[in-house]
């Protein structure tokens, strides 16, 4: 027997040589004025398998590295839910407009990074002076400096042995980003962007922080130079053109009465939800789920449960009890929805459901 690899018999090949005659002589008869083949000289063409037809990839397309004082990054349709790796950039604008699987980012400086949707984690790695817009499924970083986050996190965000970490909700537009999120199997409506948790805490300090609520995303991360290639990226940081809904995550709330209003699956479900908010979440429900929840309400609102996840959210205020009822009945009259009947039920609609939620996700 032979390994795979090893090299012909040299011995096989002379015994080969030697029954091979130098000179044939061939005498035949012919009958007729067709004549027969002796055998197949044609020649068969090589199998092809699957991995034979796949698009060749070259590692340099998914990965920035050691570059200074320039913009650079992937336009849309670029990545494909690839993985990608930036590594080693100094004083760079980094726009990554698509969606990955997973994005590291390793010993950058100074840097201002927009990276689309990803499906998994993003990793940052002996980073400092960063200003990034990031949506992920996971975020974590580890020996960071000076971070300033605008954040979309599925999960509860991770920090280790960092500092000076701020955070905001993420606010950021362009044209193919809904697909993106969509592609990468993330939910505008859950967003954990406040809800840090810090593996490495210093006794009497504060590795992180929230930024301020007025914070503009395009004063931490401007847009492309118009002479880059990514010129003809309509961008904005508009919060009312957020993909993402903007939400005051752990920031205290302007008023102490709340309401619960949750859209039941339907066409315009996300359109609908997107035109309030302050904190967002969306999740699947059994029959069971719904009469723990919404109690006296469950009734009439099992039936909904099957035709998907719902969208539920909190908002604050005075009066706002009575503003979302109003809203309920003039802006959605043909959606099915839930709304906090009075302010003295409304507290414990929030509490109940986003509790739910929180338990339904891990959190």
């Amino acid at each position: 027997m032979g390994c795979f690899f090893s090299k012909k018999s040299k011995r096989k090949s002379s015994e080969k040589d030697e029954r091979t005659p130098t000179t044939t002589t061939v005498e035949t008869t012919t009958t007729t004025n067709s004549s027969v083949p002796l055998g197949n000289n044609s020649e068969e063409p090589p199998k092809q398998y699957s991995w034979d037809k796949r698009e060749k990839v070259d590692p340099k397309d998914y990965m920035l590295s050691g570059l200074k004082d320039v913009t650079v990054g992937r336009l849309p349709g670029k990545l494909n839910g690839q993985q990608f790796v930036i590594q080693d950039c100094e004083n760079c604008n980094i726009f990554v407009f698509d969606h990955a699987a997973t994005i590291t980012i390793d010993d950058c400086v100074n840097c201002r990074i927009v990276l689309g949707p990803i499906k998994g984690s993003v990793f940052f790695r002996d980073c400092k002076d960063i200003k990034c817009v990031v949506a992920c499924q996971q975020f974590r970083t580890r020996d960071c400096k000076k971070m300033e986050v605008f954040l979309c996190c599925a999960t509860q965000p991770i920090i280790e042995s960092s500092t000076g970490m701020k955070f905001g909700c993420f606010q950021y537009f362009y044209p193919d980003l809904a697909f993106h999120f969509k592609d990468a199997g993330l939910s505008i409506f859950n967003n954990n962007w406040s809800n840090i948790h810090d593996f490495t805490p210093v006794s009497g300090e504060n590795n992180w922080s929230l930024l301020p609520e007025s914070s503009k995303v395009l004063d931490f991360v401007p847009v492309p130079d118009p002479e880059s290639e990514f010129k003809s990226v309509r961008i904005s940081g508009d919060p009312e053109r957020s993909i993402v809904p903007l939400t005051k995550g752990g920031r205290r709330k302007d008023s102490d009465e709340s309401c619960l209003f949750v859209f039941f699956a339907g066409e315009y479900t996300t359109a609908n939800a997107r035109k309030l908010i302050d904190e967002t979440k969306e999740v699947s429900m059994r029959p069971e789920d719904v009469k723990r929840v919404f109690q006296n309400s469950a009734d009439e609102l099992v039936d909904w449960i099957p035709k998907g996840p719902v969208i539920a959210l909190e908002l604050s205020g005075g009066g706002v009890v009575d503003a979302c009822r109003s809203i309920a009945d003039q802006v959605f009259p043909g959606t099915k929805v839930f709304v906090s009947e009075n302010k003295n039920s409304s507290s414990r609609d929030v509490d109940n459901f986003f509790n739910f939620a929180d338990m339904q996700m891990g959190l």
